[in-house]
């Protein structure tokens, strides 16, 4: 039991440290793509940098969060659909939960407040609470049904 605890403990810290590097793969990618387009094709760069960010993840994931070892050709791309299929789920999760806490629920309306000359609006805090949820939901789809480990393996 305490073996399994201190692999899970280190899972979580993993996927929480590549989950770090991963927003900042996809903040920086977003960035480049929407110098490189020009800031008009911003939805064509948020499309390129999710591209990519998942890209990392999947990577990142297979290899040091779950420890997915196999690379056979098979193998592969069933986690990289099971992967990027997951991840497109999560986003429009996303999608109807800002809509709904910004649109339906009011949250955009929220004045906000300040801090540090930073401004904290009631639509960056909805953005807060659905990137928890897409975490959680990220981390179920990857452990449970994409690098699942088969019976006996470890």
């Amino acid at each position: 039991m305490k073996k399994l605890s201190k692999k899970n403990i280190k899972e979580l810290i993993t996927y929480v440290i590549f989950g770090v590097l991963t927003t900042v793969v996809g903040l920086v990618s977003f960035i480049f793509f929407e110098w490189l387009l020009g800031e008009k094709l911003y939805l064509v760069s948020n499309v390129l940098s999710w591209i990519v960010a998942v890209a990392f993840a999947f990577v990142t994931n297979k290899l040091w969060v779950f420890e997915s070892k196999s690379w056979q050709g098979k193998t592969v791309l069933k986690e990289a659909a099971s992967f990027a299929g997951a991840r497109l789920v999560s986003l429009g999760i996303e999608e109807l939960g800002l809509w709904l806490l910004i649109s339906v629920l009011g949250m955009g309306d929220m004045q906000g407040f300040a801090i540090f000359g930073f401004r904290i609006t009631g639509t960056l805090i909805a953005k807060g609470i659905m990137m928890v949820v897409t975490v959680i939901l990220n981390y179920i789809f990857s452990k449970f049904f994409i690098f699942k480990k088969k019976e006996g393996s470890r």
